[in-house]
C-alpha cells in the first residue's frame, strides 16, 4: 500500500507524518509541488510487453503528453533476478535533480521516491501499483527500488534522450531508510 512519511532533514528517526491515506498523501505532495494521482489498474498479463502496457494506458498517457509536452514514453521493468539489479539500484540512490519533471506511473510493484524540499523536509513516498508521481524539475530526490526490485513503470520525458541526472554530491540519502519491499 502507498505510504508517505515526512521527516526533518536532520532527524531520519522520527517521522512528523506517516500516512497511507491517499487523500492525505495527495494533499501533502500537492503542497510541495509534486503531482500525485491514483489511476485505475488495467488487467494486464504478467510479463506483458511494452506495447501492450502502453496501449492499455494510452488515454492517460496521451492526456499527460498533451498537458505537459512530454515527447518520449517508455517502460522500465525490473525483477528480483535481474543480473544488474545492484548496479541499477545504486545508480538512483544518491540525491540528484533533473532539468525536467520525473514522472512515473507504477503499473506493478513498488519503489520509494524520497524528495527533499527547499525547507529541508524529507518526503519518503512508497509508490505502489496504480500510483502516478511527478517530481518537479529541480527538486532534489533519490529513488530506491530495494535489494530485490519488482516493478513495472511507465516513464514520460520531455527530452527524447530520457533520464538525465545532475547529482548534488550531498550524502543525505545515506542517512534515511532504504526501501525494504513489502509486496510479494
Amino acid at each position: 500500500m502507498t505510504r508517505l512519511r515526512v521527516y526533518a532533514a536532520d532527524d531520519a528517526g522520527a517521522a512528523t507524518l506517516d500516512t497511507q491515506d491517499p487523500a492525505a498523501i495527495g494533499a501533502a505532495l500537492t503542497a510541495i509541488g509534486v503531482r500525485y494521482q491514483r489511476w485505475a489498474l488495467r488487467d494486464i498479463a504478467a510479463g506483458a510487453g511494452a506495447e501492450t502496457i502502453l496501449a492499455a494506458y494510452a488515454p492517460e498517457v496521451e492526456r499527460l503528453k498533451a498537458e505537459q509536452g512530454y515527447r518520449s514514453v517508455d517502460i522500465v521493468a525490473l525483477a528480483p533476478d535481474h543480473p544488474d539489479r545492484a548496479v541499477l539500484r545504486g545508480k538512483f540512490l544518491s540525491e540528484h535533480r533533473h532539468s525536467e519533471d520525473e514522472i512515473r506511473f507504477f503499473v506493478a510493484g513498488e519503489g520509494l521516491f524520497t524528495l527533499r524540499t527547499d525547507d529541508d523536509r524529507i518526503h519518503a513516498v512508497l509508490c505502489t501499483a496504480g500510483d502516478l508521481i511527478s517530481v518537479p524539475a529541480g527538486m532534489r530526490h533519490w529513488f530506491d527500488m530495494g535489494p530485490t526490485p519488482r516493478f513495472v513503470a511507465i516513464r514520460l520525458f520531455e527530452n527524447v534522450d530520457g533520464w538525465i541526472a545532475k547529482f548534488t554530491g550531498d550524502a543525505i540519502a545515506d542517512r534515511f531508510p532504504r526501501h525494504e519491499p513489502v509486496a510479494a
